[in-house]
């Protein structure tokens, strides 16, 4: 074993016995492994593959403001229902673009600003029993506005609030996206208390 991330174990051969594919979309890659478990058994699960995303909450207040004014995008989600709080997302452009970067052009897309400073906070596994979705979470910072630019598919519309109050509706379960939730309490518990 060797650790990818701290505390987190990742096995140094991670290939399946076999893998059939049975989706290959827009979005995700749904496939059949047949896998090799830790005590040497091996059975069948389905995987679905991600490119994974880059996650960035900015602050309209620099720090070391105690609590500072936020930007979320409150979007449609037809999986979740309905609409969601949510921080800035997306997936790369292409395979090897890098996370800052992307995490740069979701920021300015979504939201119209650009970030002076970005910072990375880490990264968190969205649902491992079945998928490798990873996303990558940032912290923005020294704003400047800019023009927003939303893809087709996009239903958004900009929430500005203090860290506490998303952290609020967090604890009154209004804000139940977990790449936002993450970010806010990691932004909250470590960076800005």
């Amino acid at each position: 074993m060797s650790t990818g991330h701290a505390g987190d174990e990742v096995a140094d051969e991670l290939t399946p016995i076999s893998s059939r594919p049975v989706h290959r979309g827009r979005v995700v890659d749904l496939s059949v492994d047949t896998v090799r478990f830790p005590d040497g058994s091996s059975g069948e699960l389905e995987m679905i593959r991600h490119s994974g995303a880059a996650a960035v909450l900015p602050l309209l207040d620099s720090p070391p403001h105690p609590d500072p004014t936020i930007v979320l995008v409150r979007q449609f989600r037809y999986a979740a229902g309905g609409y969601l709080f949510e921080v800035p997302a997306g997936r790369p452009d292409h395979v090897g673009e890098a996370w800052d970067v992307c995490a740069r052009r979701e920021l300015r897309e979504e939201t119209g600003y650009s970030a002076g400073q970005l910072r990375y906070l880490t990264s968190i596994l969205t649902t491992p029993g079945f998928t490798d979705e990873r996303i990558h979470l940032f912290l923005a910072t020294d704003l400047s506005e800019g023009e927003i630019g939303h893809d087709d598919d996009e239903f958004m519309e900009l929430a500005e609030m203090r860290l506490s109050e998303a952290v609020n509706l967090v604890r009154e379960g209004r804000i139940s996206d977990a790449k936002t939730l993450c970010t806010l309490l990691f932004a909250r518990q470590f960076l800005l208390s």
